[in-house]
């Protein structure tokens, strides 16, 4: 029996200034919350944080993210949920403090509010979490029952972060189309565990198209921290639709090769995870035979808001080419999202792909 499946969070609300509102959203659903934030971003939050809660009747418990999305870090704040008995739990920042406030609610068996500080990846919407080691390693995808209780992201803070991270999270929306028409074309199971909907579809490509159309103008806007129309269309090209998109849609070879990127040491574990999306997307594009004419369309997009394109700028470029095996080693591991694309694909191929994209970027 094929099931056609579509998830989402239960409320989005997106605004310039509309952390203000976190402690009289919270009340609804907690009374007392355990709040999870990294140290950099809690500096920039705090004072407007506790502002919002001292009008409200909900109170909060400060935990410090220590930097990994890993099981050691999500069982320490769960610990910490436990000894607070709280009813709630609050993740603010980026991609891998959200994923791991999603997964202590879920060891806690609670709600959770997803305040993204940058738009930088498309994770805050889903009901799921990407898994590392302590060291950052790729480990896998955990799976929850539900999508986040609330997603409250203010623009106002994100157009404060640093640009390259509002480009990441542009890189990070683009691969979502290209992945979900991958993933309808062989049928595939997406993140939400059933067959892709018409509604995805229509979802990713509507972030494909505010990308294109809105993308430049929003990346000028914000390179001057100012919150424009173009600015507001991209927060949610990058966060709600690239989110319902890829959960309900599914990934392809993108991210698997995001994963991939995992195998090898250096520099490229500087990269963002949405720089190295960019990537992953142009070389699925090269393994689906598509034209030089259309692959140069995304690289030229990627290039405009300083995305990286070629071997260098990824940091790949003094590697030899069994380390590049190594990436596609790991980027078709059984289970990984490669399948979605074409499971034949072997790590020979990912491998000359990835040295063809930077032919075609240099030319």
């Amino acid at each position: 029996m094929q099931k056609y499946i579509f998830k989402s969070p239960s409320r989005y609300i997106q605004g310039n200034g509309v952390i203000k509102e976190l402690g009289k959203e919270t009340e609804s659903i907690g009374k007392q919350s355990l709040l999870i934030s990294d140290e950099v971003v809690w500096d920039i939050t705090k004072d407007l944080i506790e502002e919002s809660f001292s009008e409200s009747d909900s109170k909060y418990h400060f935990e410090q993210f220590n930097g990994e999305a890993s099981n050691k870090e999500i069982e320490r704040l769960t610990d910490a949920g436990k000894e607070q008995n709280v009813e709630a739990v609050i993740g603010v920042g980026g991609g891998k403090t959200l994923d791991t406030a999603k997964a202590v609610s879920d060891g806690l068996g609670v709600p959770v509010i997803i305040v993204p500080t940058t738009a930088s990846t498309d994770a805050p919407t889903s009901a799921l979490s990407v898994i590392y080691s302590d060291d950052g390693v790729f480990e896998g995808y955990k799976f929850y029952d539900k999508n986040p209780d609330l997603v409250l992201i203010d623009t106002g803070i994100v157009v404060k972060a640093p640009l390259h991270l509002f480009a990441s999270g542009m890189s990070d929306a683009m691969a979502t189309l290209v992945e979900v028409k991958a993933a309808m074309k062989r049928n595939s199971d997406t993140m939400a565990g059933g067959k892709t909907t018409f509604a995805a579809r229509a979802i990713a490509e509507m972030a494909e198209e505010v990308l294109f159309t809105h993308g430049l103008a929003a990346y000028k806007a914000v390179k001057e921290q100012l919150v424009t129309p173009q600015v507001d269309a991209i927060v949610e090209a990058n966060t709600l639709l690239s989110g319902l998109g890829f959960e309900n849609g599914g990934l392809a070879g993108a991210h698997a090769i995001h994963n991939g990127f995992t195998a090898v040491s250096g520099e490229i574990h500087d990269l963002t995870h949405g720089q190295k999306v960019a990537y992953g997307t142009l070389v699925q594009l090269v393994l689906e035979r598509k034209s030089g004419e259309e692959i140069k369309k995304y690289i030229d997009f990627f290039k405009a808001i300083d995305m990286p394109t070629t071997l260098e700028e990824m940091h790949l470029d003094g590697k030899s080419f069994d380390e590049l095996l190594e990436i596609g080693e790991l980027a078709t591991v059984e289970g990984e999202t490669m399948e979605n694309l074409d499971p034949e694909i072997t790590p020979t191929e990912i491998a000359h792909a990835i040295l063809a994209v930077n032919e075609l970027s240099v030319l």
